[in-house]
């Protein structure tokens, strides 16, 4: 079980936490939404819940509800530049379908 970030979006995620002055890392997770069943969340996270696990990944890291890892378990988060948007790119080999708009997914 694991999640892992490139170098990119660790990158990212760095210089956003030095900017923001706090942080343990980046929490990851999913919550229910979109028209396939299953959306991203991603926030700082400040503190550790009961039920989180850590991971780390190119000295960042990353923290994950129980009830989300077997929707993300073995992920990697990218951080893409394509002409002026920039954005996460999840590579989630548990995604069976996504919707048309990209903004959801189902496992």
């Amino acid at each position: 079980m694991a999640l892992t970030l490139t170098e990119r979006a660790a990158s990212h995620v760095q210089s956003s936490l030095a900017r923001r002055g706090k942080g343990l890392g980046l929490r990851i997770g999913v919550r229910t939404a979109g028209c396939s069943g299953l959306a991203y969340k991603l926030e700082f996270a400040d503190a550790l819940q009961p039920g989180d696990l850590e991971f780390e990944s190119h000295g960042v890291k990353i923290v994950v509800d129980r009830e989300s890892l077997p929707y993300i378990d073995g992920t990697e988060l990218d951080y893409a530049r394509v002409g002026l948007n920039e954005a996460f790119k999840f590579n989630n080999p548990n995604v069976k379908s996504e919707c048309g708009c990209g903004e959801s997914f189902s496992a």
